[in-house]
């Protein structure tokens, strides 16, 4: 997953767009493509924010490039571009551009807009690197991650139980733990998942 570029762009309606912040990442190119993919990114973000209507999302691809955007609206009139790899999660990708409007609308100073060149917000870069990793990023993902793991440790744990011989059939049997109901409601279950998993 990698986020090659990330822009706050003013499009008006109807009108050309401009870049007023941007920041990119072009490590995974060669030295001698940088320039080339650095216009193509220029290009391509324009574009998108050009072409999507105020107070919508989309996400646009391009070969190998998906291009997320908001269009935000209002009076303010900005669009956030990220364009990512393919494999970029989409939730994360929203979620950072909402973000980053949020935090340039309260940094900088509408009147600004129309010079792009004397505008300064270093915190695009910060956005940049923090969202190359967007489970870091993303609070959702990051519990889904440590989700994913607890049940892998429970995987383990059951797998190393039966390694050692022991069956849970045998261990239901012979518990004084559980009901007569309890143990004839598991060999039930597992009877109707047996006829599932045959299916």
């Amino acid at each position: 997953m990698k986020v090659f570029s990330l822009a706050v762009v003013l499009s008006p309606p109807g009108q050309n767009s401009t870049i007023l912040s941007s920041a990119t990442d072009l490590s995974s190119f060669s030295f001698y493509q940088r320039g080339s993919v650095g216009e193509f990114m220029s290009f391509f973000v324009r574009t998108i924010a050009e072409r999507t209507p105020q107070g919508q999302r989309q996400s646009v691809q391009e070969n190998t490039y998906t291009a997320h955007v908001y269009n935000r609206g209002g009076a303010e009139q900005l669009a956030g571009v990220i364009v990512t790899d393919q494999e970029y999660p989409v939730r994360p990708a929203f979620s950072l551009l909402t973000k980053l409007l949020d935090d340039f609308i309260a940094k900088v100073p509408q009147s600004s807009y129309s010079t792009p060149a004397v505008i300064s917000f270093p915190e695009i870069n910060t956005y940049l690197e923090k969202y190359q990793d967007p489970r870091q990023a993303d609070a959702i993902m990051k519990v889904q991650q440590e989700l994913d793991e607890t049940k892998i440790v429970l995987h383990k744990t059951i797998e190393s139980v039966l390694q050692r011989g022991e069956k849970i059939n045998d261990l239901v049997d012979r518990s004084n733990n559980l009901s007569m109901q309890s143990k004839m409601f598991y060999k039930t279950a597992k009877k109707q998942n047996a006829c599932c998993v045959i299916m």
